[in-house]
């Protein structure tokens, strides 16, 4: 139930999107198009998962026993988010060659996406990797359950964001607001949306 739980909690309450405002850049690039906003939320799914175990591997067996957590943690965080990243930059572009265009400059901006830092951050905030609050197999679960759950919560937002926008696009509604400005207008009333689901969990 605690996995449940996490896993819920990270998508609708604690949305990294919506609730906590980070990754905001391709969160807006992107959600023109629903076809090029599914495709970014499976590669922040992958990258933000996989980020998450390897970061908590590595704090907990690497930075944490040598005591170079504190000032080291965030660099380290950084190179293997870019790794990641530069691995599924390769695969979408040798399988979907039409996504990877459509994604452009935002695939490899994942490596600077906040949200992916943030969840890395936030595993080794929780404790996760510390031995003495959680096991070795119960931190890595944790820690793996909140990266897989942010990121099917960042797809979620990116895919509702992106069919609001779809549909938005022959509406009248004042030249001042068309582009960035609605789009900020459609966050925020999506923000106040999920705000609701913060007393189920």
């Amino acid at each position: 139930m605690d996995y449940l739980r996490l896993f819920f909690g990270v998508i609708f309450v604690t949305n990294f999107v919506l609730a906590q405002f980070l990754g905001l850049c391709p969160f807006l690039g992107v959600s023109r198009k629903q076809s090029s906003a599914m495709g970014m939320g499976v590669a922040v799914i992958f990258v933000m998962t996989l980020a998450s175990v390897v970061c908590h591997l590595l704090l907990r067996h690497v930075l944490t026993p040598l005591g170079l957590e504190g000032f080291l943690q965030v660099s380290v965080f950084i190179l293997v988010i870019a790794a990641l990243v530069q691995f599924v930059e390769m695969v979408i572009k040798k399988s979907s060659p039409g996504l990877y265009m459509a994604l452009g400059i935002y695939l490899p901006l994942i490596t600077t996406n906040c949200a992916v830092l943030g969840v890395a951050a936030l595993n080794s905030a929780n404790g996760f990797a510390d031995p003495k609050q959680f096991g070795a197999i119960d931190g890595l679960l944790r820690a793996t359950v909140q990266g897989a759950g942010g990121g099917v919560g960042f797809m979620l937002g990116m895919y509702l964001m992106s069919s609001i926008r779809e549909d938005m696009e022959g509406a009248p509604y004042p030249p001042s607001l068309k582009g960035f400005p609605i789009a900020f207008v459609i966050t925020a009333s999506m923000a106040l949306a999920f705000l609701g689901f913060s007393g189920m969990l």
